[in-house]
């Protein structure tokens, strides 16, 4: 089941507006770029903020997410017929036949490489993924660094903010971390809309999985040469991660 902050329809509508920069796409823009890749599959695409930058570059994109509310966001941004939006997870794009082995690059940005929990789970995911890419396709995703414990910077004093948004009017927001515990850190995201007064509350959890491991899982899955890098806008605090789709 989705967070409410992706699958609840009132979320959703403010979901861009309250987080407008996007700037941490221009690395998988650039990557799909030097890869030369002509299909990608963005898993957990939420409003299609990616899509729209892959569909601009004329690269042929399926988004995937079981926020369907999320996705009626994403949709008015795409040309008709440049993109196709599924509602769902990998392995229901893995189930299609048709488009195993099909993608030149699959992605994961943001947090959501971590809103898998269980181990089976993120070890199925990364199953389809790799069903999904051709040999020798790359899987690009992110992930945070835990010694950077950066839950310890989800406070209300530090992101609380208020926000005019137009015809949507005020709304208020921010992160609250809320429980922690080994690797696994949940926080609560309360959004108030000023309008009416109606406050919905989202909550989520994160896993914060070690470099080691998360290598490992990706040479369990399929993935043979994997690198990592230094998160390009948030230095010292994630890594990037390259997989290469073995034969």
């Amino acid at each position: 089941m989705p967070d409410a902050c992706f699958s609840h329809s009132r979320l959703a509508q403010v979901y861009d507006p309250l987080d407008p920069d996007r700037s941490d796409l221009e690395t998988y823009v650039n990557l799909a770029t030097e890869f030369g890749a002509e299909t990608v599959l963005d898993v957990g695409c939420g409003t299609g903020e990616f899509i729209a930058r892959l569909v601009d570059m004329d690269v042929s994109a399926l988004g995937v997410d079981p926020a369907a509310a999320s996705l009626q966001v994403a949709q008015p941004k795409l040309k008709p017929g440049s993109a196709e939006l599924v509602i769902g997870t990998a392995s229901d794009v893995a189930d299609d036949n048709a488009r195993r082995h099909s993608f030149d690059m699959a992605t994961m940005t943001a947090n959501v490489a971590q809103v898998f929990l269980d181990n089976e789970e993120w070890l199925s995911t990364l199953r389809a993924i790799r069903l999904c890419l051709r040999t020798g396709g790359r899987l690009v995703f992110e992930t945070r660094d835990p010694a950077d414990r950066a839950w310890e910077r989800w406070t209300k004093e530090a992101t609380h903010r208020t926000v005019e948004l137009g015809d949507l009017g005020v709304v208020e927001e921010w992160i609250e971390t809320t429980n922690v515990e080994r690797e696994f850190v949940t926080f609560v995201s309360p959004t108030i809309f000023h309008l009416d007064g109606e406050r919905i509350d989202s909550t989520s959890t994160l896993r914060f999985r070690p470099r080691s491991v998360l290598g490992q899982t990706l040479s369990e899955t399929g993935f043979t040469r994997v690198e990592v890098h230094d998160l390009p806008y948030a230095p010292s605090r994630g890594w990037l991660f390259i997989a290469t789709a073995g034969s």
